[in-house]
């Protein structure tokens, strides 16, 4: 069985972490993480893009909207997602239309970031 663990933070507490506090905690994170997948736990992994960047699409009476930003309501719940490639955000946004989910609740489309930058960045 596997597991989606999705990694919420608090943007405010992280812009008060020093930059190098920063970088020693995201090398320990990714260090610990390529252990685990040696061991067969963790099958992959990856970080996303802020919430900003991201569109929400719901179907209700009819009408179809995109919104940006994750402005899911509280009463919805993530149930799943779906890695898809597409060459820009339109396209992803035009993928998550086709999904009957978002009669339902919502689809969010966020990119997703580059963990090798990320791994360049803080030298692990």
């Amino acid at each position: 069985m596997q597991y989606l663990l999705l990694v919420y933070t608090d943007a405010d507490l992280l812009d008060k972490l020093p930059a190098e506090e920063f970088v020693t905690e995201m090398r320990a994170c990714l260090k610990r993480s390529d252990a685990l997948m040696e061991q067969g736990k963790v099958l992959g992994f990856q970080q996303l893009q802020p919430a900003s960047t991201a569109r929400t699409v719901r179907a209700r009476g009819g009408r179809t909207a995109v919104l940006d930003g994750p402005f899911a309501e509280t009463k919805e719940m993530l149930a799943g997602f779906n890695l898809v490639e597409a060459d820009s955000m339109e396209e992803a946004v035009r993928m998550a239309r086709e999904l009957p989910w978002i009669k339902y609740g919502s689809v969010e489309v966020r990119p997703v970031g580059d963990i090798a930058a990320m791994r360049a960045r803080v030298g692990a």
